[in-house]
Parts: C-alpha cells; structure tokens; sequence
C-alpha cells in the first residue's frame, strides 16, 4: 500500500528563532532522515518552501490567492511517500521521521499526518 504524509509545523514558532538556532535542529535531523531512508520503502521525500499559492475555481473562473488556508496556525513543511502493508507499519516507518525524533520538533509544533493513497501514478 502506498501512504503519503505531510509534516505540518509552526511558522511563526520556527520564524521566532535565530536563523543559527533553526540551522542546527535541521542538522539534527539528518542521522533520522538517513535512517528513515535506509527502511527502503521511501519513494519521495520533499521539503517545502513557505511561498504558498492556493487556486480554487468561482463562478467559473479560477482564482488565485496568496498563502495556505488563512485560519490555519500551521504550514505543511514537507511531504513524504512510501510503501507499506498497512496503517500499523505506516506508523511505524513515519515515526522514524526527523519530525517525530528530534525533541526541539515539539518546540515548533512539528507532526506528521498519514493518508492512505488511493491513486498512485509513476512514470519510472
């Protein structure tokens, strides 16, 4: 089965800190994200940038608008796809992820969300 995740975080939280201090948690998490790689079931990993741009059809016209969802006190901060038999080991794989491993992460809001996929196409 294939999962897709998003991990959300606090913007205005990370936003507040020094650059140097954001720099460090991120190094922390590389020996989690080697980890998590090493399960071999990842099939795309993406960090995002905060630049947000959100479409939506009305009255016939697409419009375009600046910015996630505004009542949202979070941002998806990454997205990730993998394989796994079932919710259980999606769990379990997505809790190797910097996001649930590196305790400064609580400090920031981080979490991950997991969705089954229903869809899957890939070109390779």
């Amino acid at each position: 089965m294939i999962f897709l995740c998003m991990g959300y975080y606090n913007p205005d939280k990370m936003d507040a800190r020094p650059r140097e201090e954001i720099e460090a948690v991120m190094d922390e998490c590389q020996p989690y994200i080697e980890n998590f790689y090493d399960s071999g079931e990842v099939l795309l990993d993406a960090g995002l940038e905060s630049e947000t741009k959100s479409l939506r059809r009305v009255n016939g016209d697409v419009i375009v608008t600046v910015g996630p969802n505004i009542a949202a006190k979070e941002m998806i901060g990454s997205v990730f796809i993998f394989e796994a038999e079932n919710m259980d080991e999606a769990i379990q794989l997505a809790s190797l992820h910097p996001t649930t491993q590196v305790s400064k992460g609580e400090e920031f809001d981080w979490r991950i969300e997991i969705r089954p996929v229903h869809y899957f196409k890939n070109d390779k």
